[in-house]
């Protein structure tokens, strides 16, 4: 009698696909994101990238991984995987520390030969004994180079295409094993290669066999089914990353305002996705310009400001560094820009493919010291919409630039978003100069309760004026060196920034209210902090959360709420550049720390373990 594979009904799952740069995994794990975004899951998504560009084949530093958990109450890509897809033996031993003890291990078995051992440093012939891997490991040995060859027997391509096919063989299996429908996988393969029809009908060949492969043969493995999501509310739901939602959120604030988006921009990782989405976009009237340089793009940018248009820059922590005299004249000129900053690890060129939360020092300080602006950081893939539309309402509302912090792990990664109707975003009214001031409108005139400089540009008639970089005089707007006047406009365009916090909205802590432990975070750490605080209340152990996303001022209420706990704990991933922020804020809270510098998203259960020892 027919062993019967078991189905098993998780409430969540994790899948990591890992191969070579050229195997495809970004590819095969976007697509089967999209399938289980489609049947109701939440999603968040992880893309690892490798570290160096073109290394050799089957070696370690050419490893790719695409990690995905899809389920209900998804906030983070998870720390283990169920099911771990390793397309050679490299793939392996890079990734095989995130397989569960009780997990599936699908691999191809073509590829474990003695030449892909070697490559990948195993000394054995045994990979998984050297790896220490449980022996509950369901081992699932997959032929994936021959069963592609099969596939495609009767093709017209060449050896190399079509072993680039063998990942949607993976994939068909896949969709198998998480009763995913194969329809879906087909129709999403024809908005990929639909321009080449011989490309498609090859993958979508190779992807049914692969999911027949497995339905055919019954493997010995367990199927899973994964619930729906009941926490969604009705709406027309997509999959986004952080850079297109950031771009998408720049094209309705420029609809909201009513100005033509503008951006100026080098291309760098990971910010470069931001610059592709708009520049694609001039259905939308968007202007995008890839500049020769950091610098170039920037000043483009500042000068599409002065011009009147919704102007933006996007970069990472070394185009920050050459972008910074530009932002001080942004600053000085009191003119809108929004500067998205995807940040990513180390220093200099660093780790380009690597996350980490590397600038905000740079964004707060990074230049002239009496250079007060905006510093704003998105959490998640999907809220890099809101965020970047509010980096553009607070720009234009308040003649300022404004600093929008992202990094690699939510610019490339992805998660489910329910899109918005424009009419129920807020509004935006750029400060534009009345006609009132018709005539006798100048630089420096400003609305003197808020501090905020009216904005007037070419075109307008009656409101000629001349702007720059040189200190002006207060009143008359000529250039001044009048120190008096100096101290003067330092102290207004600072109580201008200051004045924002009052439109800002209030704080509010996450958890357990009444604990005596608040953990504190900014920007794309919040799904793993809060993971980690649930699972400690769920424990008995009273943890709150308390969030920034608005860093530069800081909302109003957070003074209050971050001195109402007995021990505070701040965990970054960078050396503790946030902490030492809040330290200069409030000296009187003896803050806690905990940090992570390995460009790789926390571990919830790293917090975890963290914080049970406080």
């Amino acid at each position: 009698m027919e062993k019967k594979a078991e189905q098993k009904v998780l409430t969540d799952v994790v899948i990591r696909f890992c191969g070579d740069s050229g195997d495809g995994m970004q590819l095969t794990g976007t697509l089967f994101s999209n399938l289980s975004a489609i049947l109701g899951n939440e999603i968040a998504t992880f893309p690892d990238y490798p570290a160096e560009i073109r290394a050799p084949q089957g070696t370690i530093g050419g490893v790719s991984g695409f990690q995905v958990h899809v389920g209900t109450s998804i906030y983070t890509p998870g720390d283990e995987a169920d099911v771990l897809v390793a397309m050679n033996p490299a793939a392996l031993k890079v990734n095989a520390h995130v397989l569960k003890p009780l997990g599936v291990l699908i691999f191809d078995a073509d590829s474990f030969d003695a030449k892909g051992l070697e490559k990948a440093g195993f000394v054995t012939d045994n990979p998984f004994a050297e790896l220490n891997l449980s022996e509950s490991i369901q081992l699932v040995p997959v032929p994936l180079s021959e069963l592609t060859h099969a596939s495609l027997k009767d093709s017209d391509m060449d050896n190399k295409s079509i072993l680039r096919c063998k990942n949607m063989f993976a994939l068909g299996l896949i969709c198998w094993l998480f009763n995913r429908p194969l329809e879906q996988a087909v129709h999403f393969l024809g908005n990929k290669f639909g321009k080449k029809p011989d490309l498609l009908q090859a993958n979508v060949k190779v992807v049914t066999d692969g999911f027949n492969y497995g339905h055919n043969l019954h493997l010995s493995v367990s199927t899973f089914t994964v619930g729906k999501s009941e926490n969604l509310s009705k709406g027309t739901y997509t999959i986004i990353s952080g850079n297109k939602a950031t771009a998408w959120g720049l094209i309705a604030a420029s609809q909201k305002s009513g100005r033509n988006l503008f951006l100026g921009s080098y291309p760098i990782t990971p910010a470069t996705d931001i610059l592709h989405e708009l520049a694609a976009r001039k259905d939308m009237g968007v202007k995008a310009i890839q500049a020769e340089d950091e610098i170039a793009g920037i000043c483009m940018a500042l000068g599409a400001s002065f011009a009147g248009d919704l102007a933006a820059t996007s970069t990472s922590g070394p185009g920050i560094s050459l972008k910074s005299e530009a932002i001080g004249l942004a600053v000085m000129a009191e003119l809108p820009l929004v500067v998205i900053d995807v940040m990513r690890g180390g220093p200099s060129t660093g780790l380009p493919t690597k996350t980490e939360q590397t600038d905000l020092l740079q964004a707060l300080y990074g230049r002239n010291g009496e250079s007060p602006l905006v510093v704003m950081a998105a959490s998640s893939p999907d809220d890099c919409f809101h965020y970047a539309f509010m980096a553009a309402k607070i720009a234009l509302e308040n003649m300022t630039p404004v600093i929008l912090l992202t990094d690699a792990f939510i610019g490339n990664g992805s998660s489910l978003w329910k899109l918005p109707k424009l009419a129920d975003l807020p509004e935006i009214h750029p400060h534009i100069a009345p006609e009132s001031l018709k005539g006798q409108f100048r630089a420096s005139t400003r609305d003197e309760k808020t501090k905020v400089r009216y904005w007037a540009f070419p075109g307008m008639e009656g409101f000629m004026h001349r702007n720059g970089g040189l200190e002006k005089d207060y009143v008359k707007a000529g250039i001044s060196t009048d120190g008096a006047n100096h101290a003067l406009m330092i102290a207004t365009r600072a109580e201008k920034i200051a004045q924002i916090a009052n439109a800002l909205p209030a704080m509010e802590v996450e958890g357990d209210e009444s604990a005596d432990v608040l953990v504190v975070g900014w920007g794309s750490t919040h799904g793993h902090l809060l993971n980690a605080v649930n699972t400690l209340n769920a424990e008995g152990k009273k943890m709150a959360l308390l969030h920034f996303n608005y860093i530069c001022p800081l909302p109003k209420n957070a003074h209050s709420l971050l001195r109402n706990y007995k021990k505070v704990v701040v965990c970054e991933l960078n050396s503790g550049q946030f902490v030492t922020f809040l330290r200069s804020e409030l000296p009187d809270v003896p803050f806690l720390q905990f940090n992570k510098m390995e460009g790789q998203p926390f571990k919830v259960s790293e917090i975890v373990e963290f914080l049970e020892t406080l």
